[in-house]
């Protein structure tokens, strides 16, 4: 006979929320473990269980961030700092606090769920997070994420940060200034994001790195959008690159520990990652390339969203893009087996940055110089291929300043410089790896072969590299390797693998003259070296005399 457990008793309401606040919520359930978590998502019918066990989640209408109705309370402890513009949107303070009034009122006769975490590896610049949650899944989903604390952590646990996140509330434009009835407001004096009208987690996610992109200047730390593992030796590394660029995928090196995936701190004692877990694209994920991360999906504990799956056997089908092709993953960071536990490591000497090139035209692998370096952080280049949005019928450039410019508060010309100290401090080498197209665009080349780029990511980190013959790029300026172990020669060469070389040209000098147009907005918070280390733009014919010398440039 099967043994029935009587239902764990909920906590007692939490201390107000905030200054001269009244407790949040009717109930709350608080510090539930994962199993909790699960068997109440089950019960409340938010998902379910998929053949190996994973919460397969839908996330309504919303299945993927809201960037324009991300705003920032514009007051003023803060407002000299925030580089105001179409990504960090103001919102007013008594705005903020309507609809904030509003919303605890209508917490006031719910259920909610509350989980307190840790925000940042390194204690030096750790914070105390309390998230509240509507459903048992996101609860789930921010164990997931954040750094759980152990159990003497939190005996009088008290927070410095607050989320609130409630869905099923709805902000209203005309009294409240948000756009729609959908709001993420960032109140970064009071250290507090309300999210409303939209299921998607990953706001969740990225609402509170957008707090530690603020804070960490200040305490001498470069917050940074990248993944971050490293070597037998301690040799780490940093890989920047914006989603779909492969960042989570290539560091999930088996021969390397596993530092985080996403979202770290660049510190005067080395790297920290800022979270406990992974938030991966599932879309198409493969146990061949990607077998980390495959695993994840069949493990008890993971929050899969808009994830497929057959109705009867609950069998998976990654490859679906039915509900959305931005799949996801949430998994904690200790379900990769090689993850390194304390989430630290020391300096790096290696810096990679990734971009998906759609059109074809950057070479796979290339060395810059710091002013470079930093040039390429601050565009942040990738591209969207034709079919991803209405209207899109051939690769669309993407430039996001930093690789994450929807959670840089400051101008990145700021992130840039504290970037740039430390390249010198620590004589970084710097790569631009391209994991896009190669023999033509999106539609007519190839995607690059993940086994040739993780070949020459190792050969860059394991110094391979060092000391082989270099070309300069006629257009982009970057130092082309002529040969790498295990990458076929004529691979390295864009322009080779083009069938049209005339058609290469033309399409490299239209990327460079969009480099160049999307640059001129950070111009003015930069050094002239930084200015002047972008492609090369100007007359057809100085490129044409420029090819195929190898010392050009």
């Amino acid at each position: 006979m099967a043994t029935t457990h009587p239902a764990r008793p909920d906590h007692p309401p939490m201390p107000a929320v905030g200054r001269d606040r009244p407790p949040l919520g009717r109930r709350l359930r608080v510090n539930r473990s994962s199993a909790e978590l699960v068997e109440d998502a089950i019960r409340a019918g938010e998902g379910l269980i998929a053949a190996e066990g994973p919460l397969v989640v839908r996330t309504g209408k919303h299945t993927g961030r809201s960037p324009q109705d991300k705003f920032i309370v514009d007051e003023p402890t803060t407002r000299d700092k925030i580089w105001w513009g179409e990504v960090n949107r103001p919102i007013t303070e008594a705005n903020y606090d309507r609809l904030r009034a509003r919303l605890i009122d209508y917490c006031a006769e719910k259920d909610l769920y509350a989980q307190d975490m840790f925000i940042g590896a390194d204690p030096a610049h750790q914070r105390r997070l309390r998230v509240y949650t509507e459903t048992a899944w996101a609860s789930l989903f921010a164990r997931n994420l954040f750094r759980r604390p152990g159990a003497a952590d939190l005996v009088g646990f008290e927070p410095n940060f607050t989320i609130i996140c409630v869905p099923s509330f709805k902000a209203d434009p005309a009294t409240e200034g948000t756009r729609t009835e959908t709001a993420i407001l960032v109140h970064l004096e009071r250290m507090e994001i309300l999210i409303v009208g939209t299921e998607y987690a990953g706001e969740i996610k990225k609402s509170a790195f957008t707090v530690m992109n603020h804070l960490m200047p200040d305490e001498g730390v470069l917050p940074m959008h990248s993944s971050v593992n490293v070597g037998k030796a301690g040799d780490s590394v940093v890989f920047f690159g914006l989603s779909g660029t492969g960042k989570t995928t290539l560091s999930a090196d088996p021969e390397r520990s596993l530092i985080g995936d996403d979202e770290h701190g660049w510190g005067p004692d080395g790297l920290f990652n800022f979270e406990g877990g992974c938030y991966a694209k599932t879309i198409r994920l493969s146990p061949m390339y990607e077998p980390d991360i495959f695993q994840t999906t069949r493990r008890f504990g993971t929050v899969l969203e808009n994830v497929d799956l057959d109705p009867d056997t609950r069998e998976l089908d990654l490859d679906s893009e039915r509900f959305t092709e931005n799949t996801r993953g949430a998994y904690p960071l200790h379900f990769i087996g090689n993850a390194d536990p304390t989430g630290m490591t020391g300096q790096p000497r290696t810096v990679v940055l990734l971009t998906a090139d759609a059109f074809g035209v950057l070479p796979p692998i290339s060395r810059l110089s710091h002013a470079q370096a930093a040039y390429h952080f601050i565009s942040g280049y990738t591209a969207k291929l034709a079919g991803t949005e209405v209207g899109v019928k051939e690769p669309k450039a993407t430039f996001s300043a930093c690789f994450g410019a929807p959670f840089m508060p400051r101008h990145p010309g700021l992130y840039a410089g504290m970037l740039t100290e430390r390249l010198a401090a620590q004589d970084a080498t710097v790569w631009l790896v391209n994991t896009g197209w190669t023999g033509g665009p999106y539609g007519t080349g190839e995607r690059m072969d993940i086994a040739h780029t993780r070949a020459m990511v190792r050969a860059a980190l394991n110094g391979a590299l060092a000391s082989v013959e270099m070309r300069i790029d006629p257009i982009f300026g970057v130092q082309v390797p002529l040969t790498c172990p295990d990458v076929p020669a004529s691979f390295l060469d864009p322009r080779a693998t083009w069938a049209d070389k005339d058609a290469y040209d033309r399409q490299a000098r239209i990327l460079a003259g969009m480099f160049a147009g999307n640059f001129a907005d950070y111009a003015d918070g930069v050094t002239e070296d930084i200015r002047a280390a972008g492609p090369l733009v100007g007359d057809p014919k100085a490129v044409d005399s420029l090819e195929g010398d190898p010392g050009a440039g």
